[in-house]
C-alpha cells in the first residue's frame, strides 16, 4: 500500500514538519501547542492539513489515559435557559480539545443515575451536574470515587466540588425591592423545589427582603412548585390566588414558572400587570417577547458555563486544586409585567364601597375572582 492509500499518520505529519513526532503531538494538541514555538506549531498544522491528517482518539486515549470526553447532565433541555450555558460550556472545553457528552434527565432520579453510570462506562474525564439535588446519591459515589466534578447552577454543601452559581438570595432580594418600590406591600411568592439549592437560596432571599421591608412572609404567601415547569407555574398560580386573594405581586423563583403563572392569572380572567405583577428569575433567551414582557433577575448564562468549564479544567489538571465556590452577580431587569401600584386604589376601594358602585381595582380583582370560584 503506498503512502497516497493510507491515512496519514503522526510520523508522517513530524516528517512533512521536519520535526520529531512527540513535537508534532504537542503541537496538534490544544491542551499543550503552548509547549512548542508558534513557528513549529504553524509547521505542524500546515503539513497535517495538506496530508489530511485525522487524529486517532481512541490510539490518545490509551496514550494519555484520557477520553477528552466530558460528562454534562441537564435536568431539562426544554428549559431555554440551558442552551446559552451549555454553549459556552462547550466552547471552553473545545479550546483544551474536548467534546462534551449531554444528557437530559427531565429530574428523574432513575434516568440521572443510568446515564450516569453510562458515561462513566465511557471514561469520561470529568462532569459537569446541573442537576444536584441537595442529597444526591450520586454527588457522595463522585466524592468517594475521586472524580473530577463541578456542580453548574447549583450548591452542595459538604462535598468537595467547586461550583459556579447565580447569587440568588441577592437576585430574590432585589426582585422584592422592585416590587417594593412600586408601591406594593401584598406579596407571594412561587417557590422552586426545596431538595434544589436555587429553591432554598430564592426562597430564602425572598423571606429576607419581605422582612428588610416590615412585610409579612408568612406561609399564607408562599406556594411551593415540584419543579421549574410551566405546568407547575399554572398550578401554583392557582392555589397562590385561591389562598390570598389580596396579593398584588408575585415573585416566582423562575421565568418558567412566571410564563405558568401567566396562564393562571388568564384562567380566571385576570390581567398581568393590571391587575397582579409578575417577577421572575433567569432572564430566559425570548422571555422579553411575552406578553406583556417578563420583568426578571437576570445573569450571565454563557459565563456560567465558562466558568464551569474553567473549574473543571483544573480539577482535571490537579486532582489536588482548592475547591472553589464562585457566585455571578445577578441584575435586575424591569419590563412590562411589574407596574406601580396606583395609589388611589386603596381609597378608590373605600369610596366605591360608600357609593355601593361595582369598582374593580387591582387589590379587590384578586378577591373577587377567588369568590368567584368558590361560587361555582
Amino acid at each position: 500500500m503506498s503512502m497516497s492509500d493510507r491515512p496519514a499518520t503522526l510520523r508522517d505529519v513530524a516528517a512533512a514538519a521536519r520535526v520529531h513526532p512527540a513535537t508534532a503531538s504537542r503541537a496538534l494538541n490544544p491542551g499543550t501547542r503552548l509547549l512548542v514555538s508558534e513557528e513549529t506549531a504553524r509547521r505542524v498544522t500546515e503539513a497535517a492539513e495538506r496530508l489530511g491528517y485525522r487524529p486517532n482518539p481512541v490510539a490518545r486515549s490509551l496514550r494519555t489515559r484520557r477520553s477528552h470526553t466530558i460528562g454534562v447532565l441537564i435536568p431539562d433541555l426544554n428549559n431555554p435557559l440551558f442552551p446559552p450555558i451549555v454553549r459556552g460550556l462547550e466552547d471552553r472545553l473545545a479550546k483544551q480539545g474536548y467534546v462534551v457528552l449531554i444528557g437530559n434527565t427531565d429530574g428523574d432520579l432513575a434516568r440521572e443515575r443510568a446515564v450516569f453510570d453510562q458515561m462513566r462506562a465511557r471514561h469520561v474525564d470529568g462532569f459537569v451536574l446541573a442537576t444536584a439535588t441537595l442529597h444526591n446519591p450520586l454527588l457522595a459515589e463522585a466524592a468517594e470515587a475521586d472524580l473530577p466534578v463541578v456542580l453548574m447552577n447549583r450548591t452542595a454543601q459538604g462535598y468537595p466540588f467547586s461550583s459556579v452559581s447565580v447569587d440568588n438570595e441577592q437576585g430574590e432580594s432585589a426582585a422584592v425591592a422592585h416590587l417594593v418600590s412600586l408601591g406594593h406591600t401584598r406579596i407571594g411568592h412561587i417557590a422552586g423545589p426545596q431538595e434544589v439549592s436555587t429553591g432554598v437560596a430564592r426562597l430564602r432571599g425572598f423571606h429576607d427582603a419581605m422582612l428588610s421591608h416590615g412585610l409579612t412572609a408568612d406561609e399564607s404567601v408562599v406556594v411551593y412548585a415540584s419543579n421549574y415547569t410551566i405546568e407547575e407555574g399554572r398550578r401554583c398560580g392557582h392555589e397562590l390566588l385561591s389562598a390570598n386573594g389580596e396579593l398584588t405581586a408575585i415573585v416566582a423563583a423562575n421565568d418558567m414558572l412566571a410564563v405558568g403563572c401567566y396562564g393562571a392569572l388568564d384562567d380566571v380572567g385576570m390581567r398581568c400587570p393590571e391587575d397582579i405583577s409578575v417577577i421572575g428569575f433567569n432572564d430566559m433567551p425570548f422571555i422579553d417577547r411575552l406578553r406583556p414582557p417578563l420583568s426578571t433577575v437576570r445573569f450571565p448564562h454563557y459565563r456560567l458555563g465558562t466558568e464551569a468549564a474553567k473549574l473543571l479544567l483544573e480539577r482535571i489538571e490537579d486532582a489536588d486544586s482548592p475547591v472553589k465556590i464562585l457566585y455571578l452577580a445577578p441584575e435586575l431587569v424591569a419590563r412590562g409585567s411589574t407596574i406601580p401600584l396606583a395609589p388611589a386604589a386603596v381609597h378608590g376601594h373605600a369610596a366605591a364601597a360608600a357609593a355601593g358602585d361595582d369598582v374593580i381595582t387591582p387589590n379587590m380583582v384578586p378577591l373577587r375572582r377567588a369568590a368567584a370560584r368558590r361560587k361555582r
